[in-house]
């Protein structure tokens, strides 16, 4: 995906980072998955993120975590 997945912007949803063209926060995608639902259930909650927004999100997210963390 050549354009940024995640957007930061002060007047869109408290400068919380969401999904670029989307007011849908990042962590709405942690927070489905921590609690046991499917990616394909994230996608259907919120229909204005794509598949490959998802997907490269937590890409970026594994590449980002230091590879000792502890487990959660």
């Amino acid at each position: 995906m050549s354009q940024a997945v995640i957007h930061r912007d002060p007047d869109i949803q408290g400068g919380v980072p969401v999904f670029t063209a989307t007011r849908v926060p990042l962590k709405n995608l942690f927070d489905c998955l921590k609690a046991g639902e499917s990616l394909d259930q994230f996608l259907e909650d919120y229909p204005s993120v794509s598949r490959e927004q998802a997907v490269t999100a937590l890409e970026l997210a594994r590449e980002a975590a230091p590879e000792h963390a502890p487990a959660a």
